[in-house]
């Protein structure tokens, strides 16, 4: 991996066609690997779990499927990372919130895993979500917005664009990239 980081360009196979995760990828490996050029390649990628993932762990097995799908799919494409994001649900101790799994293989097929933080959910959008509503959905008939998964997500709107989907991918993949940085002490 040393030397192919080596090089200007950097190339990443997303797990998704969504512009939101896309650019999420692109803004999180500019940041990590500031001294490369980007190149991200989209891909639609199955998460083999619900389209509304409704706990931690089915969350966490949609990106990582996704990133192994990519993985697989492009053996030999001389990709260096494959990465996914998966936004899930889940009720905790202090109540419902959205949140979001990330998976990242290097080219050798070390996965790295990341979470974003919690948003929390009010009591109504939850309980929409348990009867198998999708969190796009219900947040663009709360706000009467179009097709928000694409755009700033529910944490865009309830946190009057503060932070967004996007922005909270980008700082769940910088993190999760911590071990291609340092690998000496990752081992």
């Amino acid at each position: 991996m040393a030397n192919k980081l080596g090089s200007t360009v950097i190339r990443v196979c997303v797990g998704s066609t969504n512009p939101v995760k896309v650019n999420a990828a692109r803004q999180a490996f500019s940041q990590v690997f500031p001294n490369h050029i980007i190149h991200c390649e989209e891909m639609h990628a199955p998460s083999g779990v619900a389209d509304q993932p409704m706990t931690e762990a089915e969350t966490r097995l949609g990106a990582q499927n996704r990133a192994s799908y990519c993985f697989e799919s492009n053996a030999g494409q001389n990709m260096d990372f494959f990465a996914a994001m998966e936004g899930g649900v889940d009720e905790f101790e202090e109540g419902a919130a959205t949140f979001a799994y990330v998976a990242i293989l290097n080219s050798e097929g070390h996965l790295m895993t990341g979470r974003s933080a919690n948003l929390p959910l009010p009591n109504k959008v939850y309980q929409r979500l348990l009867g198998k509503d999708e969190l796009g959905g219900v947040m663009d008939e709360l706000f009467n917005t179009d097709n928000i998964r694409q755009k700033g997500g529910a944490i865009g709107l309830f946190t009057n664009h503060a932070a967004t989907r996007e922005s909270v991918y980008t700082q769940a993949l910088v993190l999760a990239l911590a071990p291609a940085l340092h690998p000496e002490h990752y081992i």
